[in-house]
């Protein structure tokens, strides 16, 4: 498989890396097979058949270019990486079977025993669970701190911390940490740092430009933005990749299907278009609620002046995202009449998918944290968060009022 050949002679082509965001979205990557197809080629299989034992010996040795194993790499998983680092603006990509699989990957190819992690507490309930019980059974201490407060970071840094680990927008509250900041804070410790973007997605917040050493993605979310497969992605430099990530993606199987990768190649091609129209309805939502004082206390939403790092969000953001976050007044009961009430928006616990979606955190993506350690997080009973999807906005409207009306 090669990428598009230019006639001999012809002027050289400006590179896609060059190019803007959605241009490389529906062509970055692509690799044609003799057939020249448009869209691109899934491969479903397991192996590879190799021309010689000779070409087969320099495939394992990495001397001889190609595929071995669908395991290890496949052309359909490829491209989905090559298309996502140049999204990111990332040196390399690794594709893995969950957003999970890729969190876990990041921190567990970096650390040994005895080594210690620094995580901001506001994290998905299965991040806290790989840093507060997964990590230390295997012998690596860690200290969660306030992401928003960078003394606490600096504090927490001991001689053998070897990774820092944030969410911004946080799950759920959406809290804004300054990256560049922790970032110069980790490397000052001689450690890395590793970022969740999925709320903000590759289109409104590029951490690896403002310093961190390694981005992960929950693709399930916006990248397939239509509720239907599962994955996620790790990107960073060559030099990351190649001596923490490579080698255990490789020999612990966490890999891509080539299926979900492609359909996560042809999901990247509209991404702009979605994550646009769901962040101008997320803003009039978010206004829309704030004005429900009857039946809602609190709005969070990074682009509204109330948000209490609203500045911060301007500064390394370019947009406010997809997710509107707010207090039912009434707690979990009236919480739960609000999502009752609901007929346009459904329950669920996924989020950046093209149908609304509202949650209830406490008693769903983070019922297995403690209270009062929700508490802390500022995770209420009261607390819903909603996913904007591509409705109509004034569908919308009308049922988040009728479920204002209920509260």
């Amino acid at each position: 498989m090669t990428e598009n050949a230019k006639p001999a002679g012809a002027p050289a082509r400006k590179s896609i890396a060059d190019m803007r965001p959605a241009t490389r979205l529906v062509h970055g990557g692509t690799m044609r097979s003799q057939f020249g197809e448009m869209s691109e080629a899934l491969f479903l299989t397991q192996g590879f058949a190799y021309e010689s034992m000779e070409q087969a010996e320099g495939r394992f040795t990495g001397e001889s270019p190609g595929f071995q194993y669908s395991r290890f790499g496949n052309p359909t998983v490829a491209m989905f990486e090559q298309r996502m680092a140049l999204l990111e603006g990332a040196q390399a990509a690794r594709a893995t079977a969950t957003g999970m699989a890729a969190v876990t990957a990041s921190m567990m190819g970096q650390l040994s025993a005895g080594d210690h992690v620094v995580a901001a507490k506001a994290l998905f309930g299965s991040c806290r669970f790989i840093v507060e019980d997964l990590l230390p059974r295997y012998g690596v201490a860690s200290t969660l701190v306030d992401g928003t407060d960078l003394d606490q970071w600096r504090a927490a840094a001991r001689p053998n911390t070897r990774t820092f680990l944030l969410e911004s927008p946080t799950n759920p509250q959406l809290e804004i940490i300054d990256v560049a900041a922790v970032a110069d804070i980790a490397h000052a410790a001689g450690a890395t740092l590793v970022v969740d973007n999925v709320f903000a997605t590759p289109l409104l917040q590029q951490p690896l430009q403002l310093g961190a050493d390694c981005v992960v993605y929950s693709a399930t979310k916006h990248v397939d933005g239509q509720g239907r497969v599962l994955g996620g992605c790790i990107l960073a430099s060559n030099e990351f990749i190649d001596k923490h990530i490579h080698n255990f993606l490789r020999q612990t199987g966490p890999s891509m299907s080539p299926f979900n990768a492609w359909v996560m190649l042809k999901s990247l091609e509209t991404l702009p278009l979605r994550v646009n129209q769901q962040m101008r309805s997320a803003e009039r939502v978010a206004d829309f609620l704030a004005e429900r004082t009857g039946a809602i206390a609190r709005v969070l939403y990074p682009w509204r002046t109330d948000h209490p790092q609203h500045a911060l969000a301007r500064k390394q953001m370019t947009g406010g995202g997809t997710v509107v976050v707010f207090d039912v007044r009434g707690g979990k009961e009236a919480a739960f009449r609000f999502g009752n009430a609901l007929e346009v928006v459904k329950l669920s616990n996924n989020l950046g998918d093209a149908k609304s979606i509202v949650t209830h955190p406490a008693t769903t993506t983070h019922q297995r944290i403690p209270r009062a350690a929700r508490e802390e997080m500022g995770i209420g009973e009261g607390m819903l968060r909603l996913s904007i999807g591509l409705e109509d906005i004034d569908d919308l409207l009308e049922d988040l009022k009728a479920a204002c009306d209920a509260v």
